[in-house]
């Protein structure tokens, strides 16, 4: 069920994406190249970004976003723990409502981290 849910949100993820580049959107090439500096190596990595990220996405409740900065921060060398302490980090910003998040990115991590 996970897997499937997954593979949807990032086939759509790809469309949408294949959608705005191929209408030439200027707005969304914008977005895409402050997509690429906020996540470029500076003052912090960009694996603590992407943790940085999973917590916001879960915070906003945004599973796309969940899926995208989980596999991001594991690719970029995050951790299982590192990412579920930025989860637990975002179920305390966030309280009781985070924790309805959490869920979904807990099966995110469970594929991602899958041993």
């Amino acid at each position: 069920m996970i897997e499937d849910k997954l593979k949807d949100l990032a086939e759509t993820r790809k469309w949408a994406h294949r959608k705005m580049t191929e209408n030439n959107s200027a707005v969304y090439r914008a977005f895409m190249q402050m997509e690429q500096a906020t996540y470029s190596d500076g003052a912090l990595d960009k694996k603590i970004k992407e943790l940085i990220a999973v917590g916001i996405s879960l915070r906003l409740n945004c599973e796309s976003c969940m899926q995208w900065h989980i596999e991001q921060a594991a690719a970029s060398g995050a951790s299982h723990d590192e990412t579920l302490e930025a989860i637990e980090v975002a179920i305390e910003m966030g309280g009781g409502p985070a924790t309805v998040s959490a869920r979904f990115a807990l099966q995110v991590m469970d594929r991602v981290f899958a041993d």
